[in-house]
């Protein structure tokens, strides 16, 4: 079972758009795929139009003592199987903090979760115990960047933080390479910005996909409806940018 990891500690450069693009591209390829929504904001949860209230949520997969079953906290639903976020996830580091195996709940969890041929993990834009969970479970991280200069701050300690897992606790995780989102050809910053991602990319033992996904107006109008990109409009720019990059990604 692959488990992709979706992240970046810089919010609002498209994570919940390529997780839910994703999730629901793999689906529609005949792979049994799960999203994870693992950031307390829940914007992979509020896309799949999942329920919090009464129904198991991540918080009750990885923060309750006795945690709920796995197959108890997945809702099947029209765009697809999610585990939702929870509100309550803030309080994830303040419990886990000091729990020796607190660290790896999500992925023993995965461990008893059967059935399922891929995993999506959407994360926070921050370096907390949820990332550290996520990372450990992870077969594939893939980081999304937009084409600005404040993009490229802060990739170096993402990639200390991937690193020092891999040394320690997952050893078979890969970095599947950065992806370029909200991308326009017409601008000169973004180019540079490219260019400048090439070498990056190399640094950190990985690559620039050669698909970057183009700024595209259907991407807000499909949050605004709350619906994946895919279902909503799957002819736009950003669609078929998406529908290439998981070509890329899985040969």
């Amino acid at each position: 079972m692959q488990v992709f990891v979706i992240a970046n500690q810089k919010g609002g450069i498209g994570k919940t758009t390529t997780a839910t693009a994703l999730s629901s591209i793999l689906s529609a390829k005949g792979r049994h795929t799960l999203l994870i929504d693992a950031d307390r904001q829940g914007n992979s949860t509020d896309t799949f139009q999942a329920a919090i209230e009464g129904q198991a949520t991540l918080y009750d997969l990885l923060l309750e003592k006795p945690p709920v079953p796995i197959e108890e906290c997945i809702q099947h639903l029209p765009a697809g199987d999610i585990i939702a976020a929870d509100p309550l996830l803030r309080k994830a580091d303040e419990i886990l903090t000091g729990d020796v195996e607190g660290l790896y709940r999500l992925s023993d969890a995965l461990s008893a979760l059967s059935g399922y041929d891929a995993v999506v993990i959407d994360t926070a834009p921050t370096i907390n115990s949820l990332l550290h969970n996520a990372l450990i479970a992870a077969t594939d991280v893939i980081i999304p960047v937009t084409a600005d200069r404040y993009a490229l701050q802060g990739l170096s300690q993402l990639y200390e933080t991937i690193q020092a897992v891999k040394r320690r606790q997952n050893p078979t995780m890969r970095i599947a390479g950065l992806l370029l989102v909200k991308f326009s050809r017409r601008t000169n910053l973004s180019r540079e910005v490219q260019e400048s991602l090439t070498r990056i990319a190399e640094q950190m033992e990985t690559r620039l996909f050669s698909v970057s996904i183009r700024e595209c107006v259907k991407v807000r109008e499909a949050q605004a409806v709350r619906k994946p990109l895919l279902a909503y409009d799957a002819q736009c720019t950003a669609a078929q940018d998406y529908l290439a990059f998981v070509e890329e990604l899985l040969q």
